[in-house]
C-alpha cells in the first residue's frame, strides 16, 4: 500500500489535539503496519479513525489484516461485560504471532483501556501498552516509546472534567458519509452505566469547530454526516447555543445534503428540536434513535433516567405529531435488577405502542463503578435470556410488518457504495434504511430515486427509477 499523508477534515488552529505532535516521531512507523480492531458504539468506530489518521501522520501504514502488522491496537468498549472478555481472548489469538515476530506491539485502548488500565497487562503479559479515551492523541508518542523502551507502558488517562473539548475531526477517507463528533462523556449518571467514568464529564465542542469540520468535510465529498455523542441533544457550546441552534446551523450553514444525529436522551429532547428538523427537512433525515430501556416508571426511576413512561410517551406523541414520517429506533435493558416479569411486560407494551422499527436490546451486565452493580436484587441469568428472547420474537413479528409500508414507494437513496462484480448498488434512505438496487459505481454520492419492490426489517430491495 502505498502511503499518504492523512489530511485533517478540519484542522482549527490551537485545537488541543494537536495532532502535529505526532510528526515527533516519524522514523518510528516507516515500514511498519497498524491493525485496529474496534468493538462498540459508533463513538469507539469514530475514535478508531482518529487513531489510524494520527499513526498515519507518524507514517505507519494501516493494513487489512493482523498478520500484517507490526502494530495491533484493540478499541473496545466496556458499557456491557462481553466486550471486555473478547479483548482478553483476542489478545491471545496474537500468541503465535508475537512470537515469530520479535517486533510487534500490542495495544489496547477505548473504554475498556480506560477501565481497566494496569489489570490488562496483569492479565495479558502479551499487551504491550494500554490508553484510555483521552489519550488517543498522544497516541504515535506513546507507540513510539513502548518501541524505544522495549517494554510495556500504561497510560492511566485521567478525565479532565472542566477542560475544553477542543479536537479536531480526524477522517482518512471519509466517503460519502462520515461522524463528527460534538460532544464527549456524561453528565447523567445512569445508574447502570459506566460511560461518565470512562469518558469522564460531558464536555461539547466551540461551535464554530463543528461547523468547519463539516464544510471542510463538504469540500472533500462528503454528502451526509451523523453528528455523534453520548447524550447529543444535550449539547452547549460556549457561545450559548443549544444542539437544535447546532443542528440548524450545519444544516443551513455548511453545504451538506444530509444530516443525522445520534445518541438523544429523552429527557432532552424537545419541541424547539422538533420544530428545527421540521422546518429543515428533507435536509435533516427523518429518523431519531431515542432510547427508553424500560418500559415501567419504577425501573426506571432506579435507571436515573430522568424520566416515566409516560413523559417518554408524550415526546413521542410529540415527535409524531411534527413529524408524521418519523422512523424511531431504540436502545432497551432486559432483566435490569429488581425487574418482575409484569414491568418487564410494560416494555414489551411500549415496544407495541411506539412501532419502533429498529430496536437494540441487550442483557442487563453489571458493569464497575455503577450503583445498579450494587443492588442485590439481580435477576438471574436464565431469566434475562428468556426475557430478551421473548422481546426479540415479538418485535420480529412487528418489524415484517412495519416494513410494508415501503414497498412500492419511492424512496430518495444515497448511494455509498458499489459491488462491481454483481453490480449491486447499495445506499440509504432519510428514514435510515438501508437499500440494495442494481446500477453503476458512478452513482456513489449521488442521491437517486428507487422504487422499493420488497421490504424486510434490515434491508429494503429497489429498482433505480429512470
Amino acid at each position: 500500500m502505498e502511503h499518504n499523508q492523512t489530511e485533517a477534515s478540519g484542522a482549527i488552529p490551537g485545537a488541543g489535539a494537536n495532532p502535529s505532535s505526532a510528526t515527533l516521531n516519524q522514523d518510528i512507523g516507516q515500514g511498519r503496519g497498524v491493525f485496529i480492531s474496534t468493538y462498540g458504539c459508533q463513538m469507539n468506530v469514530n475514535d478508531t479513525e482518529r487513531m489510524y489518521s494520527l499513526l498515519e501522520m507518524a507514517n505507519f501504514t494501516p493494513v487489512q489484516t493482523a498478520e500484517e502488522a507490526s502494530v495491533i491496537i484493540i478499541n473496545a468498549c466496556s458499557i456491557r461485560e462481553k466486550p471486555v472478555h473478547k479483548v482478553y481472548s483476542e489478545v491471545g489469538t496474537y500468541r503465535k504471532m508475537k512470537e515469530k515476530n520479535p517486533d510487534l506491539r500490542i495495544g489496547v485502548g477505548g473504554c475498556v483501556g480506560q477501565q481497566e488500565k494496569e489489570n490488562l497487562i496483569k492479565k495479558q503479559p502479551m499487551i504491550d501498552f494500554v490508553f484510555g479515551t483521552d489519550t488517543i492523541d498522544n497516541l504515535p508518542n506513546l507507540v513510539a516509546q513502548v518501541y524505544e523502551n522495549d517494554k510495556a507502558r500504561v497510560v492511566n488517562a485521567k478525565v479532565e472534567h472542566r477542560a475544553p473539548y477542543h479536537v479536531e475531526t480526524l477522517v482518512r477517507n471519509p466517503g460519502v458519509s462520515t461522524f463528527v463528533n460534538i460532544a464527549k462523556g456524561c453528565d447523567n449518571f445512569c445508574s447502570f452505566c459506566i460511560v461518565p467514568f470512562t469518558r469522564g464529564r460531558e464536555k461539547s465542542r466551540p461551535l464554530s469547530h463543528v461547523l468547519m469540520d463539516v464544510r471542510t468535510l463538504v469540500k472533500r465529498g462528503v454528502k451526509e454526516v451523523t453528528l455523534l455523542g453520548q447524550n447529543v441533544n444535550s449539547y452547549h457550546s460556549e457561545c450559548g447555543a443549544d444542539f437544535a441552534d447546532l443542528l440548524q446551523k450545519v444544516a443551513q450553514e455548511t453545504g451538506i445534503e444530509r444530516v443525522r444525529y445520534t445518541t438523544s436522551h429523552p429527557k432532552d429532547f424537545n419541541q424547539k428540536l422538533v420544530d428545527v428538523m421540521y422546518a429543515n427537512q428533507p435536509k435533516v433525515c427523518e429518523y431519531i434513535h431515542l432510547p427508553f430501556q424500560s418500559g415501567n416508571s419504577r425501573i426506571l426511576e432506579r435507571m436515573n433516567r430522568g424520566y416515566t413512561r409516560e413523559q417518554y410517551l408524550e415526546k413521542i406523541q410529540m415527535i409524531k405529531k411534527a413529524i408524521p414520517n418519523v422512523v424511531l429506533s431504540t436502545d432497551i435493558i432486559v432483566g435490569f435488577p429488581g425487574e418482575t416479569e409484569e414491568e418487564f411486560q410494560d416494555t414489551i407494551t411500549m415496544v407495541q405502542e411506539v412501532g419502533f422499527e429498529t430496536i437494540f436490546a441487550f442483557k442487563y451486565s453489571p458493569r464497575p463503578f455503577t450503583k445498579a452493580a450494587k443492588f442485590e436484587d439481580q435477576v438471574p441469568e436464565d431469566v434475562k435470556t428468556e426475557r430478551l428472547n421473548r422481546l426479540f420474537d415479538i418485535h420480529d413479528i412487528m418489524a415484517f410488518d412495519l416494513v410494508k409500508r415501503y414497498e412500492g414507494l419511492t424512496l430518495q437513496v444515497l448511494v455509498e457504495k458499489a459491488d462491481s462484480v454483481e453490480g449491486k448498488i447499495t445506499g440509504r434512505t432519510p428514514e435510515n434504511k438501508l437499500v440494495h438496487f442494481l446500477g453503476s459505481a458512478d452513482l456513489i454520492g449521488q442521491t437517486v430515486p428507487v422504487k422499493i419492490t420488497k421490504a424486510f426489517p434490515a434491508v429494503l430491495r429497489g429498482e433505480l427509477v429512470q
